[in-house]
């Protein structure tokens, strides 16, 4: 069987546009903090000390500074990211603010490039309807996830190509893969939706993933 990270493997296409990356500050850090987004959040996710997170998409580091305070020093936070000058600069916020629990790792658009059994939470946030190849990302973030893993998105539910993502769709692209929907909130005071999931039974073959479609002409 072909490694899931070699390349070799076939995956369909999304059905729909795929936003470009505009921006690794999704938004102002300190009108963030005023609607207590990262709060919210990591109170919905359950995200306690010494627990192992991932932020993917991580960007300049909103929500990777705020979950590694939560977790404490018995927790670790590994912050991904596919732009090099994002992890740098987020790099430097480390050091200056000496968070000794956040390791720093470049992944791919189609591969997070994360370590098999490592994670208890999984976070997206608002960055999920920027992946090019979802089903392949998705595909291959599988392993990453601990027994209870769960994978935690925020996104707006904004028509497709208009910097978010309906949440039929991205319901339907992670059970594509697999995955199965725990938990769904809207919460507009985090200007979006909130999703759960966790694995299924078995993660799909490649070559029986069905894209999903977007229903628009």
């Amino acid at each position: 069987m072909a490694d899931p990270t070699d390349g070799a493997i076939d995956f369909p296409e999304p059905d729909r546009p795929v936003v470009e990356v505009v921006s690794y500050q999704f938004a102002d850090e300190d009108a963030r903090d005023e609607r207590n987004e990262a709060q919210v959040v990591m109170d919905l996710a359950d995200i306690r000390p010494g627990m192992t997170v991932a932020d993917i998409g991580a960007g300049e580091g909103y929500y990777t500074v705020r979950l590694a305070e939560r977790v404490g020093e018995d927790g670790r936070v590994l912050a991904q990211d596919i732009s090099r000058e994002a992890l740098e600069r987020l790099g430097r916020r480390v050091e200056r603010e000496r968070l000794e629990n956040i390791s720093i790792k470049l992944g791919k658009p189609d591969d997070p490039q994360l370590p098999s059994d490592s994670f208890d939470r999984i976070f997206l946030v608002h960055m999920y309807h920027e992946v090019t190849d979802p089903y392949a990302f998705l595909w291959r973030m599988w392993p990453a996830l601990n027994a209870d893993g769960q994978i935690i998105v925020v996104e707006s539910d904004s028509p497709v190509g208009r910097h978010g993502l309906p949440h039929t769709l991205l319901f339907c692209e992670f059970e594509a893969v697999g995955y199965v929907l725990v938990e769904y909130l809207e919460r507009p005071d985090i200007k979006g939706y909130f999703a759960r999931f966790q694995r299924g039974k078995a993660r799909t073959r490649p070559e029986a993933i069905r894209p999903c479609s977007t229903g628009q002409e």
